[in-house]
């Protein structure tokens, strides 16, 4: 399968990361797009170092999860001839993990400012599969009638809230719950996370 998946400046950029690992390691292949301000999110959050250049960056991830370049393509804010700006070329689904309230804001008015808010106006004008997880508490009135915008345009909204009925003991377990969730809207098989009554099977 083909994903495009962005990753924005929301914090909880581990959720992004994780599923671009696993989406790789399971050989799918990802267009690859990362906000500037989620640069500066995953330099806070997390130990890792990502160069900014898109040829750079995409160079760096496919050494880091130790995957064939094939499967991994990353693109620049404004390379607007990239696949994902046009119907004809973008794959069949998107996910923006995390997805900042300014994207969402960005996406619920039709704001094309970036080739992160383009694909994703992309993904909706093609009635293409589009799922959206924001990372923020509490939500305004704002948020929240952004996220139901999206949702009567074919949206899916998919709060990065895990659950605990798993017993998690790390934070990883928290961090592949929410993976796992996007994973079963993509229709991708995974064993990350049982579903639903199959733990008390």
């Amino acid at each position: 399968m083909r994903v495009t998946l962005a990753i924005t400046g929301a914090s909880g950029a581990q959720y992004g990361l994780r599923l671009l690992e696993v989406l790789l390691n399971n050989g799918h292949q990802v267009y690859l797009m990362v906000s500037k301000a989620a640069h500066v999110v995953i330099a806070t959050e997390t130990t890792w170092q990502l160069p900014a250049r898109p040829a750079e960056l995409e160079a760096e991830l496919v050494k880091r999860f130790a995957v064939d370049h094939s499967l991994l393509r990353v693109f620049g804010r404004e390379q607007w001839m990239a696949p994902v700006a046009s119907g004809s070329g973008a794959p069949s689904a998107m996910v923006i993990c995390p997805c900042s309230t300014g994207t969402l804001s960005a996406i619920a008015t039709g704001a094309c400012n970036n080739l992160i808010e383009r694909a994703a106006d992309v993904a909706l004008k093609e009635r293409r599969r589009l799922i959206l997880v924001p990372r923020e508490s509490p939500y305004s009135a704002i948020h929240l009638e952004n996220m139901l915008k999206i949702t009567n345009m074919g949206g899916v909204i998919l709060p990065a809230s895990p659950g605990f009925y798993h017993q998690p003991e790390h934070i990883s377990d928290l961090i592949d719950f929410v993976v796992a969730r996007v994973l079963n809207q993509l229709g991708i098989e995974q064993q990350l996370l049982p579903r639903w009554g199959e733990q008390f099977s």
